[in-house]
């Protein structure tokens, strides 16, 4: 069997995709658990930049931020692509070049729901340990826990 560098996985939520963006774009501090922290600090806020060439930025309780993604498209209500730049180890990639990338796409579903598909793909730009991170973000405490804490969020459950 050959290993595939992808990851995916998807949550029908409650609402229109412009509600379900809004919330995956606006709410990201409350979708990242806090204790997924590469300072060395207690993380006070997790902010999703809302544009292109925007990070993602946890900011800790001593002031010191951790820039762990980059904004690659922002396309409200459609779709949000940005960087993974965390590295198979845990910590940021040294190399952009070998951070992957995480799409996730707003699908309306009839006029009451929104399917949210999440892609992690390229993860093998990682380089050695690349399959670990997969399995990480695969796992229970990967994007699935961060589209289940998102679900909640909107009153969905996970799918």
């Amino acid at each position: 069997m050959t290993e595939t560098p992808v990851v995916r996985h998807q949550v029908v939520v409650p609402g229109t995709p412009e509600r379900a963006f809004a919330a995956f774009t606006e709410r990201m501090g409350d979708i990242k658990p806090k204790e997924h922290n590469l300072l060395g600090a207690p993380i006070v806020t997790t902010t999703f930049e809302p544009r292109v060439g925007g990070h993602i930025v946890d900011r800790a309780a001593d002031g010191s931020e951790c820039r762990w993604a980059r904004v690659l498209a922002y396309d409200p209500p459609d779709r949000v692509v940005f960087s993974w730049d965390i590295g198979p180890s845990w910590q940021l990639e040294s190399d952009l070049a070998n951070a992957s990338e995480v799409e996730v796409r707003f699908i309306a579903e009839g006029d009451q729901h929104t399917r949210v598909e999440l892609e992690h793909r390229h993860i093998d730009r990682h380089g050695p340990g690349w399959a670990a991170l997969r399995d990480g973000v695969d796992g229970a405490q990967g994007w699935p826990l961060y589209l289940a804490r998102y679900a909640t969020l909107l009153g969905a459950d996970a799918a």
